[in-house]
């Protein structure tokens, strides 16, 4: 799913790695946010900068495709989103209280999604799989198992534009390199990181939570997946999400 940042290319392909998806597949250590079933937040073996299949899902109109390979029992968001405008959300972690905003005016559909997992405790007791070190710089999480395989047995539509950028800041989807495969894994970017605009962004963390993470990733991984791309040294785990 996640793939080592080697070069350039293989930094895009590492994004895609680093993206969540619903279904469980294998990850590669690559350099972009793909989980193992594809989700990565660095590029992964997708084709890197084409966004001609992706684009935001229907107004009022989200299609989550049930994969059948839940990490924990959930029900599906509603098709019509209940989110509107800004919303804050709180992550209880190992770490402190990550502060996010969520735009659910811009992806409705992956908000959706993301809320619907909180109020369920679908993150609940979850462990941040994978910090990139090296190319990209992202934490990403979302995986009950944390292997970057898991899901919430769903996928949920990429919402894109086209133009999405990746500073420090940035809560974006993991997803596996084909269109509309994201599902609970997410990343969060510390440091500005070059990523092709495949990777929904959904929110942004707070300037004390970006320090939070960045200090944690200070300690390195555990290179796992390969030079300074593994399982945090620091654990990042998180006990809860709160929205509003």
């Amino acid at each position: 799913m996640l793939t080592r940042p080697l070069a350039t290319m293989a930094v895009l392909a590492c994004v895609g790695a680093l993206a969540a998806c619903g279904s469980e597949n294998d990850s590669s250590a690559s350099d972009s946010p793909t989980t193992e079933s594809g989700q990565s937040p660095e590029a992964s073996s997708g084709e890197a900068g084409d966004t001609g299949s992706f684009g935001p899902a229907a107004e009022g109109e989200c299609a989550y495709v049930e994969d059948g390979n839940p990490s924990k029992d959930v029900d599906l968001p509603p098709a019509d989103p209940t989110v509107e405008g800004e919303i804050q959300v709180t992550m209880a972690t190992s770490i402190g209280d990550l502060e996010a905003t969520l735009d659910a005016a811009s992806t409705p559909c992956t908000v959706g999604s993301f809320v619907s997992l909180a109020e369920q405790d679908y993150f609940a007791g979850t462990t941040c799989h994978r910090l990139t070190t090296q190319g990209i710089f992202v934490l990403q999480c979302g995986d009950p198992t944390a292997t970057g395989t898991g899901g919430p047995g769903y996928t949920i539509p990429d919402e894109l534009s086209g133009e999405e950028t990746y500073p420090a800041g940035t809560l974006a989807m993991a997803k596996t390199p084909y269109p509309d495969s994201g599902g609970s894994q997410f990343f969060i970017v510390y440091e500005d990181t070059p990523l092709p605009a495949q990777y929904t962004v959904f929110g942004t963390v707070d300037a004390a939570g970006v320090k939070a993470v960045a200090q944690a990733a200070a300690d390195g991984a555990d290179d796992s997946n390969g030079p300074g791309d593994g399982a945090p040294n620091t654990a990042v785990d998180i006990e809860g999400v709160t929205v509003g």
